[in-house]
């Protein structure tokens, strides 16, 4: 497969990377050398200093022999028109990052297909859909759903009160159909559990599990659910308003705006939504505003330090769930490190749903988790997959693969040694990025 990236900015250079780790011929296209000399002494690829949008430089890097072509630059219009652009070169395929949601909507899908632009993507709004995720349940940091949420994997920062603690996973302990624990982050280090690892106090914990056991997972946990009624956002930026679209009625929720201009405008256009024109960074307006009354804090400006802090001083007034856009990469360790809470970085999601358009396999979803530097993928299994020839346990995956969960005919369950995966299912994978490539021979 050949692809060309035009832009270099975070996205494109997260992307970049997980390619080229994977013998992907990859293409980086941007107009500052500054950016491409940093990638190209550090990584094997392809660069070429030029416009997306001019026809000579798209020549140059042979768009017309582009598998995907993915523009992801900042601007939306440079996007959309060198779509177009590499399109008609004969480029096969396109995707452009976009910052409108009206572009998104099913009755324009054809109309963009009909201008060159096969694939769009809102990073923004792919943000916003897990912060409200994340808020809708109190005790949960991370919660993705499969299959219409009839599998869902979780992650929670368990206590010293935890029941999991301290058990082996060889003893029998976790060996139920309740759940299944995919992986464990403690300190700096990724844990894939085998018989001898055990859970430990502040351990990140994922889970693999349906709905009906959520109850169960919590009490395991040792976590407390509270409702949340009550969310203050900082900024009214692009994710905290399609956040808000995707919030259920019962949530009050409250933007604190410090733009007087932008503060109007976010009032015509939620009138169910306080908006207040003011500095959520100084303490005093938020004792005004009711910070100890909040049940949740969401931090998404575009200054991941301010984001950060903010979310310190809310915890330090009580909040007891927090939520942090970190756009700065080198800061994601820092805030996992100070217990914010929920971290999210929009450019990482955004990455792992362009790196889903790339793989030959089945791949119906693909979820970055920022915090464990892996994805959860959820597979089609086709006909005679090599997975269906023999049980789970004899399967022999790539090092630190782990098979969550099943969707079998809509009923979900989670997996055991003992399950032979069959055509049709829906299999859920938590690994690292650089083993999904070696995966798809397994799914194919």
């Amino acid at each position: 497969m050949r692809i060309i990236i035009a832009g270099a900015g975070e996205v494109g250079t997260h992307l970049a990377k997980l390619l080229v780790h994977e013998n992907v011929e990859t293409t980086l296209l941007d107009e500052d050398p500054d950016r491409l000399e940093d990638l190209s002494n550090n990584y094997d690829l392809l660069i070429h200093e030029g416009s997306p949008t001019s026809i000579k430089d798209l020549k140059e890097v042979r768009v017309e022999n582009a598998d995907l072509f993915i523009a992801v630059t900042p601007y939306e219009s440079v996007n959309t028109t060198a779509c177009m652009i590499a399109n008609n070169l004969g480029a096969k395929a396109t995707l452009a990052r976009i910052d409108n949601y009206e572009y998104l909507q099913p009755k324009n899908k054809q109309f963009f297909e009909q201008l060159g632009v096969n694939h769009l993507i809102y990073p923004e709004m792919l943000a916003g859909k897990e912060i409200a995720e994340s808020l809708k349940t109190s005790w949960i940091r991370q919660y993705l759903g499969f299959c219409g949420d009839s599998l869902i994997m979780i992650a929670c920062k368990v206590r010293s009160n935890a029941l999991i603690l301290n058990k082996k996973f060889k003893t029998g302990f976790f060996d139920h159909d309740k759940y299944r624990i995919v992986a464990v982050k403690r300190r700096m280090n990724t844990i894939i559990p085998s018989g001898e690892d055990e859970i430990k106090a502040n351990d990140l914990v994922y889970f693999m599990t349906m709905p009906e056991n959520l109850d169960f997972v919590r009490e395991q946990a040792g976590k407390e659910d509270y409702q949340i009624k009550n969310v203050m956002f900082m900024g009214g930026g692009r994710i905290v308003r399609e956040t808000i679209y995707q919030l259920p009625e019962h949530i009050n929720k409250k933007i604190l705006e410090r733009d007087k201009e932008k503060s109007y405008a976010l009032a015509d256009k939620f009138s169910e939504t306080l908006i207040i024109n003011a500095d959520a960074r100084n303490v005093e307006i938020l004792k005004e505003e009711g910070i100890k009354e909040t049940h949740a804090f969401v931090a998404a400006t575009s200054n991941t330090e301010a984001n950060i802090l903010a979310c310190l001083v809310a915890k330090r007034f009580g909040v007891r769930k927090t939520i942090a856009e970190v756009e700065n990469i080198d800061y994601i360790m820092l805030a996992e490190n100070l217990d914010i809470g929920t971290v999210i970085n929009k450019k990482f999601i955004a990455a792992s749903y362009i790196y889903q358009i790339t793989l030959d396999a089945d791949v119906l979803n693909v979820h970055n988790l920022i915090s464990v530097d892996a994805e959860v993928v959820e597979f089609m299994v086709k006909e005679k997959a090599k997975v269906t020839r023999s049980k789970v346990k004899d399967l022999r995956l790539p090092e630190d693969v782990n098979i969550g969960g099943i969707v079998r005919e809509n009923k979900a369950f989670v997996v055991n040694g003992d399950i032979q995966i069959q055509p049709g299912d829906h299999v859920v994978v938590f690994c690292p990025a650089s083993k999904i490539r070696k995966l798809e021979s397994f799914f194919n």
